[in-house]
């Protein structure tokens, strides 16, 4: 019996963790104009990427048949390859073992400017350079990170019970 699936889970729900952390990190520091030195900057938000992770194993499935559509997976027997429309394609011969975060990246686009004179921070035009950050697209990264997380606890704990179950027979 192998249990992959709960270091496929555990997995998962370490780079959910990894990016609530992240969140929280962007959300905390919403309003910061100083870098931890002490010098006048502001914070650049972050995000975190995934990536899945693959062993050596392969598994050929030409019995697959997915329908085809807008926004669906699709099998294509000419390359063996499955596809996402819109050009996104899979390896049908890897097997993910699960997922990591390969990055955290800082914005590309990390500042904002606000006028606000009586800041300490505001240059001698009255401006201050803040963090671009949108407090409702990070509770709504949040909120996905969270389910995300939530399900593969859930995943886990219903393996548990069936090998108990299975277990009892």
């Amino acid at each position: 019996m192998s249990f992959d699936i709960f270091k496929t889970c555990a997995s998962g729900m370490y780079a959910q963790k990894t990016k609530m952390d992240t969140i929280a990190a962007n959300m905390a520091n919403i309003n910061t104009t100083r870098k931890d030195d002490g010098s006048i900057g502001p914070y650049i938000k972050k995000t975190v990427t995934f990536r899945a992770i693959y062993d050596n194993q392969t598994t050929p499935r030409n019995d697959i048949a997915f329908p085809s559509g807008n926004n669906q997976v699709r099998f294509n027997n000419e390359n063996g390859d499955l596809l996402l429309q819109g050009g996104i394609s899979y390896d049908q011969n890897k097997i993910s073992k699960g997922v990591e975060v390969q990055c955290i990246e800082e914005s590309k686009n990390p500042y904002k400017t606000v006028y606000d004179p009586s800041h300490p921070d505001a240059d001698e035009e009255g401006f201050v350079i803040l963090p671009n950050i949108n407090i409702v697209e990070e509770m709504v990264n949040m909120i996905q990170a969270s389910k995300a997380y939530e399900a593969s606890a859930t995943i886990a704990e219903t393996t548990k019970n069936m090998i108990s179950t299975a277990l009892k027979i």
